[in-house]
């Protein structure tokens, strides 16, 4: 329980954990917020970075009182101070981006999410346009680091549905593997979750997240995905009762049972003030209310702004791996 840990800080005082030894300067602005690892990195060989005056070098230590500048300009690094580690399940609706700022205009994911004073979200994986589901944000960099990276091994779940013909020997060669662009790739496990004809459901699961993946091994064989929703991340499902569009917060032990699993030290969420419960619910009311009903239309039918297909394939897929 949260009481047993050591140096839990005393009531009243700052809930999040401090830290101001030196570190790698990738893991620095992470946490900061401010880019990802794999960004900074670029940053670093494009000699776009610097340190203190000086260009900044692969595996450089710093510390949030370093001047960092990047391009020229300095940056707002003082959330690097802290370890705050929040963690939100969103619902992704079709048509939004998983990126911060779009060129093209296109509403992102960020959109809608809980604005932070000293922090940013970092989104853990993406989504493309057209997949709709579950995308976990933190604003912990090394949480997102580690449950992103590929040498752990954290599986991703889908709903799919494909439209063409689909056989043992297909659903055999994605479990053992097919050749893609940028190599090979498989599922580590299919389930049949209905339909009828070509139009069929399946859950798939990965165990990494290249680009457009699920799309990509299904296209190899021939057929097409119609509608594709991540249900699950590692040990986190996509609940049923957040319609689309909508977020809500992990609690302390769902956060702490993710930091475990990627082998991080546990940290407390700080409690919201009055006026940021006050803030989160009218955004919540506002961008991801529940669907409406049509006239006529029975409430099973409604599922929370999903479509009812979706709904049923999720729903079948779930139950079915709870009586396996």
């Amino acid at each position: 329980m949260a009481a047993d840990r050591p140096g839990k800080p005393d009531p009243g005082t700052s809930k999040t954990t401090t830290t101001d030894e030196p570190e790698r300067i990738q893991k620095l602005l992470a946490r900061a917020g401010v880019g990802s690892r794999r960004e900074v990195e670029s940053w670093i060989e494009a000699g776009r970075l610097q340190i203190n005056g000086r260009p900044a070098m692969p595996g450089q230590k710093a510390t949030v009182s370093d001047r960092i500048e990047l391009d020229g300009k300095r940056l707002d690094i003082k959330a690097g101070a802290e370890v705050l580690r929040r963690v939100l399940i969103y619902n992704k609706p079709e048509g939004e981006v998983t990126t911060r700022r779009d060129p093209e205009g296109r509403p992102t994911v960020f959109d809608r999410l809980p604005r932070l004073p000293d922090h940013r979200w970092i989104a853990i994986g993406r989504l493309d346009i057209n997949t709709t589901g579950l995308v976990l944000f933190t604003t912990d960099g090394e949480l997102a680091n580690r449950l992103m990276h590929p040498s752990r091994q954290i599986d991703r779940e889908y709903a799919v549905r494909v439209f063409g013909e689909v056989d043992e020997a297909m659903i055999r060669r994605l479990s053992e593997g097919v050749l893609l662009d940028d190599g090979t790739a498989r599922f580590t496990d299919i389930s049949e979750a209905g339909g009828k004809g070509i139009n069929q459901w399946f859950h798939v699961t990965l165990m990494e997240g290249r680009n457009r993946e699920v799309r990509r091994l299904w296209e190899s064989q021939g057929v097409r995905v119609s509608r594709l929703k991540r249900v699950r991340y590692g040990p986190v499902f996509l609940p049923s009762r957040l319609s689309m569009g909508k977020w809500e917060e992990l609690d302390q032990k769902a956060v702490d049972s993710l930091s475990r699993m990627v082998e991080l030290p546990p940290v407390d969420i700080p409690a919201k003030t009055p006026s940021e419960k006050k803030i989160d619910d009218r955004k919540q009311r506002k961008h991801g209310g529940p669907a409406r009903r049509k006239p006529g239309t029975p409430r099973w039918q409604v599922s929370g702004g999903q479509n009812m297909d979706d709904d049923r394939a999720v729903k079948r897929g779930r139950n079915k791996k709870h009586r396996g």
